[in-house]
């Protein structure tokens, strides 16, 4: 409902004047399926984004998460149409992922994707995680199952491994993309992400798959495309890779003390 949309922040625009469709509204006949995008400072491709979206799945609904962004994200996402979750500020992805959990719970969704708003997912690789998520409730998105030739050398190339054989081991199943952040959720993942989301550093990541295995539920991984960001560029180097794991690692030995989460 329209006062639903309100209570997360929701914001319908006007209706372009050259379409008899009337955009940002969710229709009682929506998708099963919702895209989350969480965006930061992402104005200048999350309008491609959507676009390209749109076209290769149109049957999917979609809401963007501001985190609290200082450019014209959300402007530019409004302009598509497709509802906007407002932060008031910048929680990181996993507190904006958090919100964007509520949304599809409150909205009773069958299952939701998330897709990063820089443009390295390809959408059209959503139809390997929507099969994957026939025989568990999260799939992974991994840029090293069968196809693709992303490929990681230096620094991150080891930090990865040693965090694939760890978030393996625990969760009892291979998962070769840990920092992943294109995944899919079933209804009962959705459901648990939108009351325990972890938001701390890396919690939208790692830790996420540690507390749906302690919570009982099935994680796998399913091969997924990644392309060059759109916009900017990433940093790496050993300095920040061995930081980067260290804090991965202590986020799993935290993660391992934490009771149980209970599903709702």
């Amino acid at each position: 409902s329209r006062a639903r949309h309100r209570a997360y922040g929701y914001q319908a625009p006007e209706a372009p004047s050259h379409s008899g469709l009337e955009w940002g509204r969710v229709e009682a006949s929506r998708s099963a399926g919702l895209v989350i995008i969480p965006a930061y400072n992402e104005a200048p491709v999350i309008g491609r984004v959507i676009c390209e979206l749109r076209q290769v799945r149109p049957d999917l609904d979609i809401v963007v998460v501001d985190d609290g962004s200082s450019d014209a994200t959300v402007a530019v996402a409004n302009e598509t149409g497709v509802p906007v979750i407002r932060l008031p500020y910048n929680l990181g992805v996993g507190g904006a992922m958090r919100a964007g959990f509520k949304y599809a719970a409150s909205c009773d969704y069958s299952y939701a994707i998330q897709l990063d708003a820089d443009g390295q997912h390809d959408p059209r690789s959503i139809a390997n995680l929507e099969a994957a998520l026939g025989r568990a409730d999260v799939v992974v998105g991994s840029r090293f199952v069968n196809q693709g030739s992303y490929a990681v050398r230096g620094p991150r190339r080891w930090m990865m491994h040693l965090l694939r054989l760890v978030v393996s081991r625990i969760c009892g199943t291979r998962i070769s993309d840990t920092t992943s952040g294109f995944r899919g959720s079933s209804k009962a993942a959705i459901e648990l992400f939108a009351r325990f989301y972890p938001t701390e550093y890396l919690g939208d990541t790692v830790e996420s798959l540690i507390l749906a295995h302690r919570a009982g539920l099935a994680v796998t991984e399913a091969p997924t495309d990644m392309r060059p960001r759109l916009e900017g560029r990433s940093s790496a180097s050993f300095a920040k890779a061995s930081a980067y794991l260290l804090r991965a690692l202590l986020v799993i030995a935290v993660s391992l003390t934490r009771p149980s989460p209970r599903r709702a």
